[in-house]
C-alpha cells in the first residue's frame, strides 16, 4: 500500500482550519471536549484527503499510543494522592515547606522540587506525583492554585525540556554529536533563568489574575491535628520511592557494576511499578498504621478513581489529533520550509521544532524533526562544541513553546487543575511558551559568543 502524502497546501489549511473550528466548539459552543477533538480529528483527516482506512487507523493509534504510558499512571497516582490526602501526608509537606520557606517562598520550594525531578522522570508522571502537594499549600494558605501549580509546572517543563537525563535533549545532544556534559551545563544555566520567570514570577501574577478553587476532592478533605500528622521525613521517603526507583533504573544503564541486576532495576524502576510499590507501602505506613482497616482504603481509592475516566479521555483525545496531524505529513512540510530560510543556524533550529510542535503538538516529534534537519545541515559541522549545545537548548526551547489542543499534555492539566479550556490556554500555555522562548533567547545569545 503506497504510503499517505498529502497536498501541502490543502493540508496546511485542513489544520488551521480543524484547530480554530475546535476552539469554537469547546469554548463558545461548549460541546463536550472529547467529543469536540474527536470529530476534528475526523474532520482533519478527511479535510487533506486522507483514506477512511488511515483515519480510522490514526485515531485507533492516537489513543492506544498515548495511554500506553500514562493510563496506569494516572490510576495509581489518583490513588496514591487520596492516601496522602487522608493521612494527612500532603498536608505535612504543606505546613513544613511554609514553615520552612514561608508563603512567598512555597512556590519557589516547588518550583526547584519540579526541576529536580523532572530531570530522571517524565512530565507526567512527576506532575500526577506532585500535583498534590501543590493543591494542599493553596489549600492551607487560601491562596489561588495558580500560585503553586504554575512554579510546580514551570519546574517540571524546565527539568523534562532542558536538563539531561530527561531523553529529549539527549536524543538532540546525540544527532548532532554534544558532549552530554557541556548540554547539562547549559541546560542548567538556561533552565534556571526560564523557571524564575515561568514559575514564581508568571505564577505570583496569574495568582493574582485568576482565582482558581483547589479541587473539590482536596478542599473537602478535613484539616488534621498536626500531633497526629505523619512526620515530614516519612511522608518525603515515601514520595520519592517512585522517583528513587526511576532514577535507579537510569542510573544502572550508565554504570557497568549494575549491568547483572539491569534487568531488574528495569523492571523495578518502569514508572507503573515503580507507583504500584510507593502505593503498596503508603497503604501500610500511611493508612494501615495510622488506623484505616483496608476496606476503609479500598473505598477511599475507589472514589479517587472517579474523576480519572474523563482526564483520560481527554488526554487519549489530544494525543488522536496530534497524530492525525502528525501522520499527515504537516510537520515535516513547516520544517522543512522554515530551514530554507536564512536566519543563523540557532534561530532556525529554535523555529522549526517551534512551528513542528505547534502544528503537530508532541515535543518529541518536533525535537526530533528540527535536529535531523540540523544534523543534515553542511555548516553545522564547523560549530563549537558551545554553539551546538546552544542548537540543543534552542530545540528543545522550540519544541516546549504553545502547548495547546493539540498536545495530550495540556488536556491532562487541564483536567488535573480542574480549570477551563481557555483558562488552560491563558496559564498553561503561556507558561510553556514562556519556557521555551527563554530557551531560544538563551541559546541565541550563547550562540553570539561561542
Amino acid at each position: 500500500m503506497e504510503p499517505f502524502v498529502a497536498d501541502p497546501t490543502r493540508l496546511i489549511i485542513s489544520a488551521i482550519v480543524g484547530i480554530a473550528v475546535l476552539l469554537v466548539l469547546i469554548m463558545k459552543l461548549k460541546l463536550q471536549p472529547v467529543l469536540a477533538i474527536i470529530l476534528n480529528a475526523i474532520v482533519i483527516g478527511v479535510g487533506c484527503g486522507m483514506p477512511a482506512s488511515l483515519i480510522v487507523a490514526t485515531v485507533n493509534k492516537g489513543i492506544s499510543r498515548t495511554l500506553e504510558g500514562i493510563a496506569l499512571l494516572i490510576g495509581l497516582g489518583s490513588m496514591f494522592g487520596a492516601i496522602l490526602e487522608i493521612s494527612g501526608g500532603a498536608q505535612r509537606i504543606a505546613t513544613t515547606l511554609i514553615a520552612k520557606f514561608g508563603e512567598s517562598k512555597a512556590a519557589w520550594a516547588l518550583g526547584i522540587t519540579g526541576m529536580v525531578i523532572a530531570t530522571p522522570v517524565f512530565f507526567d508522571a512527576g506532575l500526577i506525583i506532585l500535583i498534590p502537594l501543590a493543591f494542599s499549600i493553596a489549600k492551607r494558605t487560601g491562596k489561588s492554585t495558580m500560585y503553586y501549580v504554575i512554579p510546580l509546572l514551570a519546574g517540571l517543563a524546565v527539568g523534562h525540556t532542558f536538563i539531561p537525563p530527561t531523553p529529549g535533549p539527549v536524543l538532540v545532544a546525540n544527532m548532532l554529536g554534544v558532549d552530554l556534559g557541556l548540554v547539562i551545563i547549559v541546560g542548567l544555566c538556561i533552565g534556571f533563568v526560564a523557571l524564575v520567570l515561568a514559575g514564581p514570577v508568571f505564577g505570583y501574577y496569574y495568582g493574582k489574575t485568576f482565582n482558581v478553587p483547589v479541587p473539590k476532592s482536596v478542599a473537602d478533605m478535613p484539616e488534621y491535628d498536626e500531633a497526629k500528622m505523619p512526620g515530614f521525613t516519612t511522608v518525603v521517603l515515601i514520595i520519592l520511592i517512585p522517583l528513587f526507583l526511576i532514577v535507579l533504573n537510569t542510573v544502572s544503564l550508565v554504570i557497568p557494576a549494575m549491568e547483572p541486576m539491569r534487568e531488574f532495576f528495569g523492571f523495578i524502576g518502569t514508572p507503573f511499578v515503580a507507583l504500584t510499590i510507593a502505593t503498596v507501602v503508603a497503604m501500610w505506613i500511611l493508612g494501615v498504621k495510622h488506623g484505616y482497616s483496608l476496606r476503609e482504603l479500598e473505598k477511599v481509592m475507589t472514589a479517587s478513581l472517579g474523576p480519572t475516566g474523563m482526564i483520560m479521555l481527554v488526554t487519549a483525545g489530544g494525543g488522536v489529533l496530534r497524530y492525525m496531524l502528525q501522520d499527515s505529513g504537516l510537520g515535516e512540510i513547516i520544517g522543512n520550509w522554515v530551514a530554507s530560510t536564512p536566519l543563523p543556524l540557532v534561530l532556525v533550529a529554535f523555529f522549526v521544532a517551534c512551528l513542528v510542535r505547534i502544528s503537530v503538538g508532541s515535543a518529541t516529534v518536533a525535537m526530533t524533526m528540527a535536529a535531523d534537519i540540523m544534523a543534515a545541515m553542511p555548516e553545522v559541522v564547523n560549530l563549537s562544541q558551545l554553539h551546538l549545545a546552544a542548537m540543543v537548548a534552542a530545540v528543545a526551547g522550540g519544541a516546549t513553546v504553545a502547548s495547546h489542543v493539540n498536545d495530550s499534555g495540556f488536556w491532562l492539566v487541564k483536567s488535573l487543575v480542574e480549570i477551563d479550556e481557555k483558562t488552560t490556554l491563558k496559564t498553561w500555555t503561556v507558561m510553556e511558551t514562556i519556557v521555551g522562548g527563554v530557551g531560544g533567547v538563551g541559546a541565541l545569545v550563547l550562540s553570539l559568543v561561542a
